[in-house]
């Protein structure tokens, strides 16, 4: 099996059963590659996309630039994820999509989509569950900006993160790879990068998480989710056993 047929595998299992037929439809759509390097935008803020992207490797950030030049980058995509389907009826996009690594993704026609969905209201409606999905994570990064101190929301940022990742099989026993920079922590969580330093420097010094180049351990599940309040029912995830047993609270060198 393909990387990419395992994705799609991944992919129909977090949206629910569809059928051969269905899958044989998504794999279809996917019309052509593209690369683009850390730093590239996909898609540039007031473009009319005539196509949508399913993010095969790396990490991709939604992109709002401000006048000053800064940016906040209000949601991340992780391999498995269509990065704009909502551009499929949305037609002028109201931010950027960045490459936040080096990535490679599969292009869909808009009007490919449009056809298939007509034609295929299961596979129609796991497209719409995967924009509600998206929308719920926003909403818990919009409470997490308002409400929540800036270790608590890196700490839940990384326990969303591990457990997307393990729901595509990219993570696996509390630990997975993540190319994500202080900087981008930072435009993401509202903190500056010597803050977000702190914060991890707390987490590695309680024994909860390490990050050291592009590799997180979370050393102890249990606590940190409890220690940041973490509820991931919000993902609508089927959640591995893995995912629910926290390993044993363990303290290693940086």
């Amino acid at each position: 099996m393909t990387s990419v047929e395992s994705l799609i595998d991944a992919k129909l299992h977090r949206l629910g059963d569809l059928s051969n037929d269905d899958r044989g439809r998504l794999e279809g759509l996917l019309s052509g590659r593209r690369r683009a390097a850390a730093g590239e935008a996909l898609v540039e803020e007031g473009s009319r996309p005539t196509f949508s992207t399913l993010l095969l490797s790396g990490f991709v950030g939604r992109v709002s630039t401000l006048a000053d030049g800064g940016r906040q980058i209000t949601a991340i995509s992780i391999p498995g994820d269509f990065i704009d389907l909502h551009g499929f009826l949305l037609k002028t996009m109201d931010h950027s999509l960045v490459a936040l690594s080096d990535v490679t993704v599969a292009v869909v026609l808009h009007a490919d989509l449009k056809r298939v969905t007509e034609h295929a209201p299961r596979l129609a409606r796991a497209l719409w569950l995967e924009t509600l999905i998206d929308a719920a994570i926003h909403r818990q990064w919009l409470v997490a900006l308002g409400r929540r101190d800036a270790g608590t929301r890196l700490g839940q940022l990384i326990c969303e993160l591990y457990l997307r990742l393990e729901a595509v099989a990219l993570a696996h026993d509390h630990t997975f790879q993540c190319p994500l920079t202080q900087s981008d922590l930072a435009d993401m969580l509202g903190m500056s990068s010597v803050h977000v330093n702190r914060s991890l420097k707390v987490l590695r010094d309680t024994g909860l998480v390490r990050w050291r180049n592009g590799q997180v351990w979370i050393d102890d599940w249990t606590a940190l989710t409890e220690r940041v309040a973490f509820d991931a029912s919000y993902l609508d995830l089927k959640l591995s056993k893995s995912s629910t047993t926290a390993p044993l609270a363990r303290r290693r060198t940086a």
